[in-house]
């Protein structure tokens, strides 16, 4: 039990997830999950929510169909009293809104029975997601001005005459069917019967807001034939019935993003990778994250301490990557030292992401080559460096054109690892899962260290994917491991790799 455990009561928090796009999720959902010590979660709800967890918090998927076990919803009931009683947060994630087909009463009752004290959070659920992502508003002032939700699953043991159909046929509004591909066939013939045309447009909207949403047009008449048992359309899946989902249409906006569709590794250390995961995402990719290399400080302080403590003695810090400017900068000032220790200093910068880094410590650099690579770092110093003391932090691992290069034209350089990179072994579970589900379309490599981790982590799966490099020393180094870049940024920066891989997409 977490040593918090103790510190208050345990209480239950039912958060809805919304339907797929991990920026629906409410503040408050957010905040819970961060405050959870268990949390567990439907397969339907988007894994990234995870991201705002506690690392030592316990994390339980409640199971897929078809593939594992499906914890009951007894089991689900008592593993949140547990929790609960034993002083825990326990957050229940649910997909879309806990309150809307998603067994909340069921939850709230056995919560109720054991007197643990328990909040609702709301989310966004997918007949009103509809009409944001997929063009399907499901109320619409010229044609519905009422919305109906209605399961076409109902509860084990539960009559299926509980939903009348005749009645659903007269509604005045729009219907929105979830649950119900496997019944398609029984309630659209319902609806027919009771008096509802055929020929009433519908919309079948599957994975709403998720970067491989689908959505197609059809009319109530044609529901059968494309949803059944055995149809290629699978769930998630909702239908829009009434004359709003005559305004459907493949080319929404948020279909219509450049990248939508795309599945795309990023295979930098964690850390670095949010901005860009954020920004693909935001154009529409379906993005994972799977670091190549390990990044960790230094096995040995020392000789970084002793170079902080003689840094009168150095003219010039030349940082080649922004890892190194943070593990050197940090350690400065856990050393008690502050900015004046590097005052009298001239800083060089391997490029703009570099420089950006030495800007969050509130340094500048002096020199940042035009085209950011090791060797146009030492053209932009050689003709200064005769006599100069240059101290270079960097990993433990890496090309030795800087030092070398700057030896050569007359430097004297002192190198020091400021921390250590190591490559990743294993894929995880969660890629790998996704992986043999459809493989990833593009895999961004950022460095010639990535480049040949990625190969070797990925094995035979480098086959089926085409790889972005930043540069053409990262695209010589995945040769090297006998892979081909399929897209080469002309920019050597994030950016420009953001870039090409914009125009490779179009121009396919």
């Amino acid at each position: 039990m977490p040593e918090n455990a103790t510190h208050a009561p345990g209480k239950a928090s039912l958060v809805g997830a919304g339907p797929g796009d991990a920026g629906f999720i409410t503040l408050r959902g957010v905040e819970l999950l961060a405050d959870a010590d268990v949390v567990l979660y439907d397969y339907l709800a988007n894994s990234a929510h995870l991201r705002h967890v506690r690392d030592d918090a316990e994390l339980h998927c409640l199971g897929r169909h078809g593939q594992g076990k499906l914890w009951s919803q007894a089991e689900i009931n008592q593993a949140m009293v547990d929790a609960a009683k034993q002083g825990r947060h326990v957050v229940r994630l649910k997909s879309g809104d806990p309150t809307v087909f998603a067994r909340a009463a069921d939850e709230i009752e056995a919560l109720k029975q054991n007197d643990v004290p328990f909040e609702i959070v709301p989310g966004v659920t997918t007949a009103l997601a509809a009409g944001a992502c997929a063009g399907v508003p499901v109320t619409d002032s010229r044609f519905a001005s009422a919305v109906a939700l209605v399961t076409g699953r109902e509860k084990p043991g539960k009559s299926d005459d509980a939903i009348d159909y005749s009645a659903l046929a007269k509604f005045p509004g729009t219907l929105v069917m979830y649950m119900g591909v496997t019944s398609a066939p029984v309630w659209s013939a319902g609806l027919i019967d009771g008096g509802k045309s055929p020929e009433t447009p519908c919309a079948i909207i599957r994975r709403c807001s998720w970067p491989d949403q689908e959505t197609y047009q059809c009319t109530l008449g044609e529901i059968g034939n494309l949803l059944h048992s055995g149809s290629e359309i699978r769930p998630p899946v909702i239908v829009v019935v009434g004359e709003v989902a005559r305004q459907a249409s493949a080319d929404n906006w948020f279909q219509q993003r450049p990248l939508f569709g795309e599945r795309i590794l990023i295979t930098r250390p964690e850390h670095q990778a949010d901005d860009l995961a954020h920004t693909l995402a935001e154009l529409g990719a379906d993005v994972y994250l799977q670091p190549a290399i390990q990044i960790s400080p230094p096995l040995d302080w020392r000789p970084i301490d002793a170079a902080i403590g003689g840094l009168h003695d150095y003219d010039w810090l030349v940082f080649s990557s922004a890892n190194g400017v943070r593990y050197f900068l940090d350690r400065l000032f856990e050393l008690g030292d502050d900015l004046r220790a590097v005052g009298h200093l001239r800083i060089a910068a391997i490029g703009p992401g570099t420089a950006d880094t030495l800007a969050d410590y509130y340094l500048t650099a002096d020199v940042i080559p035009g085209e950011y690579r090791a060797e146009a770092l030492v053209a932009a110093l050689q003709d200064e460096a005769a006599g100069q003391r240059f101290l270079l932090p960097r990993a433990s691992r890496g090309r030795d054109v800087l030092p070398n290069g700057l030896t050569a034209a007359g430097g004297e350089v002192t190198e020091i690892v400021v921390y250590q990179s190591v490559d990743t072994v294993e894929l995880s579970p969660e890629l790998l899962e996704a992986w043999d589900e459809q493989p990833i379309d593009y895999v961004l490599v950022t460095s010639s260290a990535i480049a040949r981790a990625t190969v070797r982590l990925l094995g035979e799966r480098a086959k089926e994917t085409k790889f972005v490099t930043i540069s053409p020393i990262t695209s010589g180094a995945l040769r090297e491991v006998g892979a081909e870049p399929a897209v080469e940024a002309s920019v050597y920066t994030m950016d420009g790799v953001l870039e090409a891989l914009l125009q490779h997409v179009a121009g396919k």
